[in-house]
């Protein structure tokens, strides 16, 4: 699981830490900065994936991406991006069971990106990573598996030696995503193969020329895909692989009293419709489907399929949604939550108040204060003060 984020200098999270748990609910109004925690940790995911890079060259580059207001003269310009992970019955970081910050964790890992030097290889808005370091925390004392250094490397191997890496690194590359040799670095191979089992539902379009109303190729689709291209493969694969659909019976029940999901046997493509109680010999082709509709169903499909990543992050799943779907949607999520760590972020009070009822846990509340988001209630510790105790 991940158990700790921090980021500070991108955007608006000048400098913030904070524990994540199975469930993790962010509730703010717009602009206070909630899309840039999620985004901190797409970045994070780009560092595995090697395209850090790019990921902040399609924001405008370092200029756009960089913390805009006041900053100490000699303080650097730079974004720094943190990730902890631990087994999922460890205590949280920071915790009264945890003797310091780092206690608890398996790996963290971290990322400096900054500006170009005037006589670096690169172009003038490029973000360049400056340092790489990826530390186990599981011994007595801390190993730095990973140590980056500009364009230096020094790294341990499957014996535990720590060498130079003879590795070409240009200032736009992540070492992490670079050193791709799981025999040689098992422990690098298994820290970035964690970061990249992450599904990231930003916006499922629902226009008429969206991929939830297309009919997909009839491939067996274990997960949902980000823009949910493969929905009706991934209902196909629930109700004609795996031959059990009673959760997913359930859960649109749940929202649509009285209404049937109906997935015909796939031919090339699979498809998918709706029957309702008031048209019971009627079925509703996915184009035909409402937005909220098709909208809630894409979600099912994201958290009820065949199989799903170690992390999902969900972004103002709320959009489009009657408010009379938001406690089923909540009832979704918090089942969804036994099976994956979900991090989600919304400005609707009322969906974060159903998460809290049905998964237990405390929404966490995002304000900005003179620029820079933080969380209400969050300590130097990253930890909420009501859970210290």
């Amino acid at each position: 699981m991940v158990r700790q984020v921090a980021a500070s200098g991108y955007r608006s999270l000048r400098d913030i830490r904070f524990a994540a748990d199975r469930l993790s609910v962010f509730v703010g109004a717009n602009g206070v900065g909630k899309t840039n925690l999620y985004r901190a940790l797409q970045l994070i995911q780009a560092a595995a994936a090697g395209n850090l890079a790019r990921e902040l060259a399609l924001e405008g580059g370092m200029e756009s991406a960089l913390w805009a207001g006041e900053r100490r003269r000699q303080d650097p310009v730079r974004i720094l991006l943190n990730v902890g992970f631990a087994a999922s019955g460890l205590p949280l970081p920071g915790s009264a069971r945890s003797h310091d910050v780092a206690g608890g964790l398996s790996y963290s890992y971290s990322s400096e990106i900054g500006v170009r030097m005037p006589t670096s290889a690169a172009f003038e808005l490029e973000p360049q990573i400056k340092e790489e370091t990826l530390t186990f925390h599981g011994g007595k004392r801390p190993v730095v598996l990973l140590d980056r250094r500009g364009p230096a490397v020094m790294a341990r191997d499957e014996s535990g030696v720590r060498a130079a890496v003879d590795i070409d690194l240009m200032g736009s590359e992540t070492a992490l995503g670079s050193l791709e040799d799981p025999t040689r670095f098992p422990d690098l191979a298994l820290v970035r193969r964690t970061m990249l089992d992450r599904r990231f539902y930003h916006d499922f379009r629902t226009d008429a020329a969206s991929p939830l109303r297309q009919p997909a190729l009839a491939v067996a689709s274990p997960m949902l895909a980000s823009d949910g291209a493969n929905l009706a493969a991934v209902f196909a694969t629930l109700v004609h692989i795996r031959e059990d659909t009673e959760e997913l019976d359930r859960v649109v029940d749940d929202a649509f009293p009285g209404a049937l999901l109906k997935v015909p046997p796939p031919q090339r493509n699979a498809s998918f419709g709706m029957i309702f109680p008031d048209y019971p010999k009627r079925v509703f082709e996915a184009s035909e489907l409402s937005d909220g509709t098709l909208r809630y169903l894409a979600l099912a499909g994201a958290l009820l399929a065949y199989r799903l990543p170690a992390f999902i992050v969900l972004n103002e799943p709320e959009t489009s949604l009657h408010p009379d779907l938001l406690d089923p949607l909540a009832r979704l999520i918090a089942g969804a939550a036994s099976r994956a760590q979900i991090w989600l972020v919304t400005h609707s009070e009322p969906l974060a108040e159903a998460l809290a009822r049905h998964g237990g846990i405390t929404p966490r509340k995002v304000v900005k204060h003179q620029g820079a988001t933080r969380i209400e209630g969050l300590t130097i510790a990253g930890q909420l003060r009501e859970e210290e105790n």
